[in-house]
């Protein structure tokens, strides 16, 4: 099943650059190197995810033109408080466990949106709306014809436990620096995987970047690419070379570039530029 991914921010906690450095990548006129903190939109099975929803979403979500999410990862405190401040968005919750899943898909030609103190609603062709049904949210079915199932990966955040996810042939994995060896199987037959790394030493919650080549190694997507970056590394042409010079020190055979802000993975296709 096809999936499309855009990067819709590639850079670490900081983001790059970083306010204040005067380092070769903070000053880049690259944009390649110049990254907002991470996160990835993808559709996938009629769907529209949200994958991290951090500091920039407000930016992001303008930039890549979003409409309307069926699903988000993220944590806005002051949106779940009771009573609800007001102007807070609002959500529908749903706990994700370490086991696939499925988001039922809307119904065809009709487009499923939010609307305030309504609930799910169905826009029609006049632009009125029809509230849905909430069990077409959060019925727990089988997947069928059109639900596709997401395979959660778990995987450590330092100590803490955390979820990358896997969409068809393409898996995001970021936010960690353990991924265990009974979550390998999650990995196989995948034609892009997206590891982060946010240096070049070992790091307590983030793999450096000998330990996420190595992993990309043993995963053996068709494509690798990285995220999460820091300044750390130069500037993106010259960090290309760098990977290419590490993974044949390492043995690693494997094709691995960092991804930048904007990138879009489109099935098999290598690169698209996102309009």
């Amino acid at each position: 099943m096809k999936t499309r991914l855009t990067f819709l921010g590639t850079g670490t906690s900081q983001g790059v650059p970083i306010i204040g450095c005067t380092c070769e990548v903070c000053r880049s006129a690259d944009p390649r190197d110049n990254r907002l903190r991470s996160a990835v939109l993808v559709e996938f099975a009629g769907r529209t995810i949200l994958v991290d929803a951090g500091p920039d979403f407000r930016q992001q979500m303008l930039r890549a033109g979003v409409r309307h999410l069926d699903a988000l990862k993220g944590e806005y405190p002051y949106a779940f408080e009771y009573p609800k401040y007001p102007g807070a968005p609002e959500w529908r919750i749903h706990l994700i466990e370490n086991k696939p899943f499925t988001i039922p898909a809307p119904e065809k030609n009709r487009e499923l949106q939010w609307v305030h103190d309504k609930g799910y609603c169905y826009r029609n062709a006049d632009g009125t709306t029809e509230p849905v049904s909430p069990d077409i949210i959060d019925r727990a079915a089988a997947p069928g014809k059109e639900d596709a199932a997401i395979v959660p990966i778990r995987g450590i955040h330092g100590q803490l436990p955390v979820l990358g996810f896997r969409f068809g042939d393409l898996a995001y994995i970021t936010d960690m620096n353990v991924l265990p060896e009974e979550e390998m199987d999650k990995l196989q037959g995948l034609e892009h995987v997206t590891l982060n790394t946010v240096g070049y030493h070992r790091h307590h919650s983030h793999f450096s970047l000998d330990e996420a080549l190595v992993l990309a190694g043993r995963i053996g997507a068709r494509h690798t690419w990285l995220t999460h970056l820091s300044h750390a590394f130069p500037c993106y042409d010259a960090f290309c070379e760098e990977i290419d010079r590490r993974c044949a020190e390492l043995g690693v055979r494997a094709s691995v570039r960092p991804a930048w802000d904007g990138l879009v993975i489109d099935g098999k296709e290598e690169l698209l530029p996102r309009q």
